[in-house]
Parts: structure tokens; sequence; C-alpha cells
């Protein structure tokens, strides 16, 4: 009877555990290549023509950001508040003067803002000296990017969507609740709930989302640079970037933090990324995929460590770099060397 017991109990466990796993949770095959902002070192940040021009390159995913406007548009803005160096008016001039906060406008007067290219002679315009400008580019509602991918007919491309809130400035935004419950919204009405997850630096809107939504995947975002510090590893009581958790409360390691917040995801600094951490991420069951990664040499030792995937401003030196090494990407359709990322330096 015992024996039988037993059987019986481990059935019910195997049947539990196959049934916690929706299609929105399943990885993607392959390396995960994502255009960060849609490749705002080519093409005007976290706008349509990013996305399409990504959609093109053939991308795995689109990563973008995402604020609440005063009438409760989810939005598609890298910034909190309005960007000087980004953003004109309808008389075509930069923005100057106090910058405004998104959730203080409505989607009406958000949408007549020009964010088709940088303003010349700032740092921003010397560091993304290549990029494209197209005058008359709109700050996109998220309903928009989802339009964009189903009018391309593209059905496997994800869409990684962030949570920009910053709990030392909780002025500058919509609470956590109502971000979250904001952006689930559009998400169900997109009907591609499998293609998106949720990222966040701030793990409040990480934990709302995995109680609402728990089959969506959901991605902690880490810094631990010293200007930047979201961790604060050894420092008295949980950092506020974690959602109530203290890293010392999980042996100060990072992934078993991100496996308490219910995340599937890992995407810490690439500054930050170290072997012994990526085999303690992958061993708790985490995907590890590094920000913001724009040198190829810094993307080829990424790989070597073996990472993911890597989110970048530049996906096609990244695409180039993982056809090179035969490592295949969803949407690339390269065949899998056995030694690309063990030793992508490997001769072709």
């Amino acid at each position: 009877m015992r024996s039988r017991l037993k059987v019986i109990i481990v059935m019910m466990l195997a049947v539990l555990a196959a049934g916690s796993t929706s299609a929105s949770e399943h990885p993607p095959s392959g390396f995960d290549l994502q255009a960060h902002r849609g490749g705002r070192a080519v093409m005007p940040e976290n706008t349509l023509a990013a996305f399409a021009w990504a959609l093109e390159l053939g991308v795995s995913t689109l990563e973008l950001d995402c604020a609440v406007s005063a009438d409760g548009v989810v939005v598609v803005t890298h910034d909190r508040l309005l960007n000087h160096d980004l953003t004109r008016g309808a008389d075509g001039k930069f923005l100057t003067g106090q910058r405004i906060p998104i959730k203080s406008l409505d989607y009406a007067k958000l949408a007549k803002y020009d964010v088709g290219r940088i303003r010349p002679g700032s740092v921003y315009a010397a560091r993304f000296a290549d990029q494209q400008g197209r005058d008359g580019e709109r700050i996109p509602r998220l309903s928009d990017v989802f339009e964009l991918v189903k009018e391309r007919g593209n059905t496997n491309v994800r869409l990684n969507i962030e949570t920009k809130l910053n709990p030392l400035e909780p002025e500058t935004t919509v609470g956590p609740d109502d971000f979250v419950d904001a952006l689930l919204a559009e998400v169900r009405t997109s009907g591609m709930q499998a293609r998106i997850s949720i990222q966040s630096f701030d793990w409040r809107t990480l934990a709302r989302v995995k109680r609402l939504e728990p089959m969506l995947e959901t991605v902690a975002l880490t810094d631990q640079q010293p200007s930047d510090d979201t961790v604060q590893l050894g420092k008295a009581g949980p950092s506020p970037w974690l959602g109530g958790l203290d890293i010392d409360d999980h042996q100060g390691s990072v992934p078993r933090a991100v496996v308490a917040i219910g995340a599937r995801v890992w995407s810490p600094n690439y500054r930050d990324v170290r072997a012994e951490t990526i085999r303690e991420a992958h061993a708790l069951g985490l995907r590890v995929i590094p920000w913001t990664v724009n040198d190829p040499a810094e993307m080829a030792r990424l790989l070597a460590l073996g990472v993911d995937g890597l989110i970048s401003d530049r996906p096609d030196l990244l695409r180039a770099l993982l056809q090179a090494k035969g490592v295949s990407f969803a949407g690339g359709g390269f065949a899998l060397r056995a030694d690309a990322v063990s030793n992508p330096a490997a001769p072709q």
C-alpha cells in the first residue's frame, strides 16, 4: 500500500511540475539576441522605426522600456522625465528648462513631441554618432509596438519590456501597482503573453507580475557598479530596489535572490558577470542575459563564459559575431557548432 502511495505521489508531483510551465515560460531556442531599445546605436531609441529595423535585422527579442501617461496609457520610453537630448516640440526645437514627468502628460500631448534624432553636440550624440535620425518619430504606445510586430507577420520575435520606476524617486512615476496593472492590461489585450517578458531593476513590479500573471516570464535586472548599486551587498537592511529582499539573507548570492523573487532570467550589468556566478545561476535553473554590450570583444568574452543571450545597442554587430561563430539564435537560423560558445575565437 505504501509503495503504491509513493508511486501516486511521484506521479502527482510530475503532473504539477509539468503543469507549472506554460508556453510563456519556455525559454527561446538558441541564443537570445536582444536589440536594446530597438538598437539605439543605429536608430532612434524606443521608436517604431527602431523596432522595424530590428525586425528586419532578425533579432530574437525586442528590448524596450515603458512608462504610464497621465491618462493611463502605457508608452514606450526609457525616461521617466522627457529627455531634452531626444525630444523636440512642435517648433522643431529641443526642449529646455525643467524636465516634465511622463506621468503628468496625457498621451495626446506626448504624441506631439518628435523623438526622431539626438540633440547635435550633446554627450549622447557623441556616444551614438552613427545613429540614423528619423524626423517625425513619436513616442509610441506599447500597443503600437504589438501592432507593428503583427503587421510584419513575425510570429517568433519576443518582447522584453522594462518597467521604468525608481524607488528612490517615487514622485516621478505612477506607483508600482498601478504601473503593473496598466502594463498587464496591455499584455493581455495583445494576446502575445507567450512571447513577452517583464524586466525591471525595481523588483516590486516583478513580484506583482508573478502574483497576477504567474505564467508570465519575469527578468531581474541588477547593477553592482559603485556608481549605481541596486543590490547593496553587505549593507544593513534590504536594498530599496529588490522588492523587500535583503541580498545578505540569501547568502549574498544574486542568483538566489533572483530565484526568491520568482524570476526565470537574471540580467546583470555585463561588467558584473563572472564565470562562477553564471555557473551558480545555471545550477538554479536561471538564464543569464547581461546588459548592455556593444563592443565585439566584450561580446566574445561573454559568449566564452556561457551566457544565454546579450542585450545590445548594436544587435547588427552581435548578429554578425554569432553568425561568424555558428551560434544559433531565434530569427537567425544558423546551425550551432559544438565549440562556438566554449571557444568563440575558433577559426571557421
